[in-house]
Parts: C-alpha cells; sequence; structure tokens
C-alpha cells in the first residue's frame, strides 16, 4: 500500500503466534499523522531494522523486556528524519536514530533519540555502527575475550551480528570459522569478509567438516542459533572455552520442549570437565558504559574498510511482515532493513 499524504500507517500486532508467526499476526492500520505539543519532536521512519529478538516481542511468556500487547504498533530501530519540532535540541531536516517501531510517524520527547549528523550511509546505524555491531562487539571482546591464534566459531555468519563477530576475531589475531545455510551465504563469509573457513549447515556432513575446519578444536563459541548447529559445536569446544550466549533463534517459534531424552545433564558435565564458561547477554543492559567506545572504534574499522556487512534492504512498511518471517526461516541475506521512505 503506497504511502498517503497526512496519513500515518503503522503494522500492529493482531495476534499472538502460535508457533511460527504468519501474515495474520500483523495488521496494517493508518491513523492520523499526530501534531508535536510543546517539547515534542515529529519523525518520519526512513529506515526500520528487522531482528530476530522481536519475535519474542510477540509472545506473552517471560522475557528480558514486556511483551507488545494485541493492538499494539510493533517495535522496531529506526533512522528517522526530524519533519516538525517542538523541541529546543532538535530541528526540522535532522536524521535521528530512535525507536518509532514499524510505522511512518511517530511523536517523541526526544529523550531516545542520537543525533546521526549528515551521515552518508544512514541505514548502518541499524546495523554495524548500530544494535548488531555493538552486540557482536560487547559479547565476543567481554564474554569471549579472544586470544591471537584461538579459534572462534560464529553461527548464523553471514547475519547482521555473525558477520561482524568474526570479522573483529580476524582483526584480534584469531582464526575465525564461520556457519552459514547455504553454498552463496558461505561464498560471501569467505570471499567477502575474509572468514578463515565457512561451513555449510544444510551439509549432510556438517559436523564432521565443521571438526575439520576446527582441528584445534574451539576456544570461543558466539551462540546466536543453538539446535544442531549446537550439537555439533559442543564436542568442539576447548577446555576454557567462552560461549556468549546471544541468541537461539532454531528455538524461537518452539512451543515445547523437543522430543528425546533431558540432556540437560550431559551438558553441564561437559561445562564442568571442560571448564566452559557460557554466559547470556542482553546488549540493552550495556549501553550506558558501552556504547560510546564501541561507536568510536567500529567507526574507525569501518571506515578502514576492516569491517563490511551487507545490507539486505526491503522497499515497503507493507513489506515487513512477510520479510519479517522470512528472516526467522534464514531466506534474508545480510541485516535486513526495510526502506520506509526515502
Amino acid at each position: 500500500m503506497p504511502q498517503t499524504a497526512n496519513v500515518n500507517r503503522r503494522i500492529a500486532l493482531a495476534s499472538r503466534p502460535k508457533g511460527a508467526p504468519t501474515t495474520e499476526d500483523f495488521r496494517l492500520e493508518q491513523l492520523d499523522v499526530p501534531t508535536p505539543g510543546d517539547g515534542q519532536v515529529l519523525l518520519r521512519t526512513l529506515y526500520l531494522s528487522l531482528d530476530p529478538y522481536m519475535r519474542g516481542r510477540m509472545s506473552d511468556a517471560p522475557s528480558y523486556a514486556p511483551p507488545t500487547e494485541v493492538g499494539d504498533v510493533m517495535v522496531g530501530g529506526t533512522v528517522n528524519r526530524v519533519v516538525a519540532s517542538r523541541h529546543p535540541k532538535f530541528a526540522e531536516g535532522d536524521l535521528v536514530l530512535g525507536g518509532a517501531g514499524w510505522q511512518d510517524y511517530v511523536l517523541t520527547d526526544g529523550s531516545d533519540l542520537m543525533r546521526l549528523g549528515d551521515a552518508a550511509h544512514s541505514s548502518l546505524a541499524l546495523s554495524v555502527l548500530g544494535m548488531p555491531g555493538f552486540t557482536a562487539y560487547h559479547g565476543l571482546l567481554n564474554i569471549g575475550e579472544p586470544k591471537p591464534g584461538e579459534t572462534v566459531v560464529v553461527a548464523a555468519a553471514s547475519g547482521a551480528v555473525g558477520a561482524v563477530v568474526g570479522q573483529i576475531a580476524k582483526i584480534k589475531g584469531a582464526r575465525a570459522v564461520g556457519i552459514a545455510g547455504g553454498a552463496d551465504k558461505c561464498r560471501y563469509v569467505l570471499d567477502e569478509l575474509g572468514f578463515d573457513a565457512c561451513i555449510d549447515r544444510n551439509d549432510p556432513q556438517f559436523a564432521k567438516q565443521l571438526a575439520q575446519a576446527c582441528p584445534d578444536g574451539i576456544d570461543v563459541y558466539f551462540e546466536n542459533v543453538g539446535g544442531a548447529v549446537l550439537d555439533a559445536v559442543l564436542p568442539l569446544l576447548n577446555i576454557g572455552a567462552r560461549v556468549p550466549v546471544c541468541g537461539l533463534i532454531a528455538h524461537y517459534n518452539d512451543q515445547k520442549l523437543p522430543p528425546g531424552p533431558d540432556r540437560l545433564p550431559l551438558l553441564m558435565g561437559l561445562l564442568l570437565r571442560q571448564r566452559i564458561r557460557a554466559q547470556g547477554f542482553i546488549i540493552l543492559d550495556h549501553y550506558a558504559d558501552g556504547f560510546a567506545p564501541f561507536y568510536r572504534e567500529m567507526s574507525a574499522w569501518v571506515a578502514a574498510g576492516k569491517v563490511k556487512l551487507r545490507e539486505d534492504i526491503v522497499d515497503g512498511l507493507e513489506n515487513a511482515p512477510e520479510a519479517f518471517i522470512g528472516m526467522l526461516e534464514g531466506r534474508n541475506f545480510g541485516k535486513l532493513v526495510i526502506r520506509v521512505a526515502d
């Protein structure tokens, strides 16, 4: 549906998914464009970031953040242009990073905004210079602590977080071994991102090939996926290995425990014997102290060509639900971004 003047399109949560989300779980609505009051800013959304964490917000199961209520607009990070301001710190035309969610316009008091200046490629504020890049940076350097010569393995290696993890590992002198879904993604990880190896998780010999790519075992495993990938990684973890737990996308649509015996005692026994440190983290906890130093260092790496990231840009807010569903199925190639407006 094309954008109409004076209309704010928004995509709301229509129902809580039962298993994998469908397009019926979303609803496209049209509202009037709001008018800013004193101390407020009206933002026009240019780019919307689609990220796996949004699947958790669609559920009312216990989590680290409150769920999106049925009928509310879907949450999401955005790059916005100020189109009207009654706020002393923001002027019409300012480019900002915010959290407008899945909609064309939003009112804000400005407290959640970060100026982007005259960024030539502003969508990078939603990827390598934003939350995904910060997630990779913090998880790898502060939890994974890679050392020169060690082997770092990362799942979803062509994605927004995994791609950055591997490139930082290389900067720090470690071997980077990626895991990705499909030959095209693996070629990109090797040829464009400079990983030392990349294994196709869809290959019937995946576990054997991963072991061959890690002859000295795995010192750092950056966990994004879970499932069969984790099963193949666990026997390869060295004594003293570190496992930053960032996500488990293979299980986000699960409604019950997988069939089979309880393997938790085996996992705990492995952690004990190998003295493995597995630590989950939520990147929102670390913005106050960690984002500024990350942004400085990552901006320098990007400018020098040491870190790069492919974007998968989909045009049109109305296409966000289908793109989001595809991301959960692994159909995106790179950081998934919706271009809402020019």
